[in-house]
Protein backbone atom coordinates (compact mmCIF):
# COMPACT_ATOMS: atom_id res chain seq x y z
CA UNK A 1 0.00 0.00 0.00
CA UNK A 2 1.01 3.42 -1.16
CA UNK A 3 -0.36 6.65 -0.43
CA UNK A 4 0.19 9.10 -3.65
CA UNK A 5 -0.35 13.08 -2.73
CA UNK A 6 -0.33 14.71 -6.41
CA UNK A 7 0.51 18.34 -6.39
CA UNK A 8 -0.62 19.15 -2.88
CA UNK A 9 -1.18 22.92 -2.32
CA UNK A 10 -1.82 22.80 2.27
CA UNK A 11 1.46 22.38 4.32
CA UNK A 12 -0.99 21.10 7.19
CA UNK A 13 -2.65 18.57 5.11
CA UNK A 14 0.78 17.11 4.11
CA UNK A 15 1.92 16.96 7.23
CA UNK A 16 -1.20 15.40 8.80
CA UNK A 17 -0.83 12.80 6.10
CA UNK A 18 3.03 12.25 6.70
CA UNK A 19 2.56 11.37 10.55
CA UNK A 20 -0.19 9.05 8.93
CA UNK A 21 1.71 7.27 6.85
CA UNK A 22 4.79 7.20 10.07
CA UNK A 23 1.74 5.92 12.41
CA UNK A 24 1.24 2.98 9.80
CA UNK A 25 4.54 2.53 7.98
CA UNK A 26 3.05 3.17 4.91
CA UNK A 27 4.92 4.76 2.19
CA UNK A 28 4.39 8.49 1.08
CA UNK A 29 5.18 9.98 -2.46
CA UNK A 30 4.64 13.65 -3.46
CA UNK A 31 3.90 14.97 -6.67
CA UNK A 32 5.34 18.38 -7.79
CA UNK A 33 4.69 20.80 -7.78
CA UNK A 34 3.97 21.11 -4.47
CA UNK A 35 2.18 24.37 -2.79
CA UNK A 36 4.94 24.76 -0.30
CA UNK A 37 8.49 23.70 0.61
CA UNK A 38 9.13 20.68 2.25
CA UNK A 39 11.09 23.15 5.08
CA UNK A 40 7.85 25.29 5.94
CA UNK A 41 7.17 25.26 9.77
CA UNK A 42 3.43 24.37 9.23
CA UNK A 43 4.37 21.20 6.95
CA UNK A 44 6.93 20.11 10.04
CA UNK A 45 4.68 21.58 12.74
CA UNK A 46 1.70 18.62 11.48
CA UNK A 47 4.46 15.91 10.80
CA UNK A 48 5.56 16.51 14.65
CA UNK A 49 8.77 14.69 15.13
CA UNK A 50 7.84 11.46 13.27
CA UNK A 51 9.30 12.86 9.94
CA UNK A 52 12.17 10.88 10.45
CA UNK A 53 9.67 8.13 10.52
CA UNK A 54 7.92 8.77 7.34
CA UNK A 55 9.03 7.21 4.20
CA UNK A 56 8.79 9.70 1.60
CA UNK A 57 9.71 10.39 -1.86
CA UNK A 58 9.12 13.55 -3.89
CA UNK A 59 8.82 13.22 -7.95
CA UNK A 60 9.09 15.91 -10.31
CA UNK A 61 5.96 14.61 -11.89
CA UNK A 62 3.47 11.98 -12.32
CA UNK A 63 5.32 10.16 -15.21
CA UNK A 64 8.38 9.55 -13.28
CA UNK A 65 6.52 8.84 -10.34
CA UNK A 66 4.56 6.27 -12.34
CA UNK A 67 7.64 4.24 -13.85
CA UNK A 68 9.86 4.19 -11.21
CA UNK A 69 7.89 4.56 -7.74
CA UNK A 70 4.68 3.24 -8.76
CA UNK A 71 5.77 0.75 -10.85
CA UNK A 72 3.59 -2.54 -10.61
CA UNK A 73 1.27 -0.78 -8.86
CA UNK A 74 -2.34 -1.00 -9.38
CA UNK A 75 -3.33 3.10 -8.96
CA UNK A 76 -6.64 3.74 -7.00
CA UNK A 77 -7.89 7.61 -7.87
CA UNK A 78 -9.63 9.00 -5.42
CA UNK A 79 -12.61 11.71 -5.89
CA UNK A 80 -15.35 13.39 -3.90
CA UNK A 81 -18.23 12.47 -6.44
CA UNK A 82 -17.27 9.30 -8.30
CA UNK A 83 -16.06 5.89 -7.77
CA UNK A 84 -17.16 3.11 -5.91
CA UNK A 85 -17.96 3.78 -2.43
CA UNK A 86 -15.12 2.98 -0.14
CA UNK A 87 -16.79 0.77 2.08
CA UNK A 88 -17.18 -1.84 -1.19
CA UNK A 89 -14.25 -0.93 -2.89
CA UNK A 90 -11.49 -4.24 -3.39
CA UNK A 91 -8.21 -3.19 -2.33
CA UNK A 92 -5.29 -5.44 -3.05
CA UNK A 93 -1.74 -4.69 -1.06
CA UNK A 94 -0.53 -3.69 -4.18
CA UNK A 95 -2.81 -0.48 -4.40
CA UNK A 96 -1.33 3.32 -5.02
CA UNK A 97 -4.29 4.90 -2.97
CA UNK A 98 -3.98 8.39 -5.48
CA UNK A 99 -5.44 11.64 -3.91
CA UNK A 100 -5.25 15.46 -5.55
CA UNK A 101 -4.71 18.77 -4.76
CA UNK A 102 -7.51 20.59 -2.07
CA UNK A 103 -8.78 22.83 -4.38
CA UNK A 104 -9.35 21.28 -7.47
CA UNK A 105 -9.01 17.15 -7.24
CA UNK A 106 -7.19 15.22 -9.30
CA UNK A 107 -6.71 16.52 -12.96
CA UNK A 108 -9.37 14.78 -16.02
CA UNK A 109 -6.39 13.28 -17.78
CA UNK A 110 -5.36 11.66 -14.49
CA UNK A 111 -8.68 9.87 -13.79
CA UNK A 112 -9.08 8.92 -17.45
CA UNK A 113 -5.89 6.69 -17.62
CA UNK A 114 -6.87 4.67 -14.38
CA UNK A 115 -9.84 2.23 -14.37
CA UNK A 116 -10.03 2.22 -10.36
CA UNK A 117 -11.61 4.86 -8.95
CA UNK A 118 -13.08 5.24 -4.92
CA UNK A 119 -15.13 7.89 -2.89
CA UNK A 120 -16.17 8.10 0.58
CA UNK A 121 -19.66 8.65 0.88
CA UNK A 122 -20.82 11.83 1.86
CA UNK A 123 -24.83 12.63 2.62
CA UNK A 124 -24.10 15.98 4.30
CA UNK A 125 -24.27 19.27 3.15
CA UNK A 126 -20.43 19.85 2.17
CA UNK A 127 -18.52 19.37 -1.06
CA UNK A 128 -15.85 17.21 0.19
CA UNK A 129 -13.92 16.20 3.41
CA UNK A 130 -10.40 17.32 4.22
CA UNK A 131 -7.45 15.97 2.19
CA UNK A 132 -5.65 14.69 5.54
CA UNK A 133 -9.70 13.31 6.70
CA UNK A 134 -10.12 11.54 3.64
CA UNK A 135 -6.72 10.11 3.49
CA UNK A 136 -7.19 8.22 6.71
CA UNK A 137 -10.44 7.09 5.88
CA UNK A 138 -9.72 5.17 3.05
CA UNK A 139 -6.18 3.63 4.21
CA UNK A 140 -8.01 2.44 7.11
CA UNK A 141 -10.19 1.05 5.28
CA UNK A 142 -8.03 -0.21 2.60
CA UNK A 143 -6.18 -1.88 5.35
CA UNK A 144 -9.39 -3.53 7.47
CA UNK A 145 -10.21 -4.74 4.56
CA UNK A 146 -7.03 -6.43 4.08
CA UNK A 147 -7.21 -7.88 7.31
CA UNK A 148 -3.84 -6.06 8.17
CA UNK A 149 -5.45 -4.26 11.41
CA UNK A 150 -6.42 -8.06 12.98
CA UNK A 151 -3.51 -8.58 15.82
CA UNK A 152 -2.63 -4.24 15.93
Amino acid sequence: MQIVLFQPEIPPNTGNVARLCAATQTPLHLIEPLGFSLDDRYLKRAGLDYWSHVNVRVWPDWETYAAEGGAGRRHVMTSARQGEAVHRFAFTERDALVFGPETRGLPEWLTERYADHVRIPIWGEVRSLNLSTATGIVLYQAYAALGTLEGR
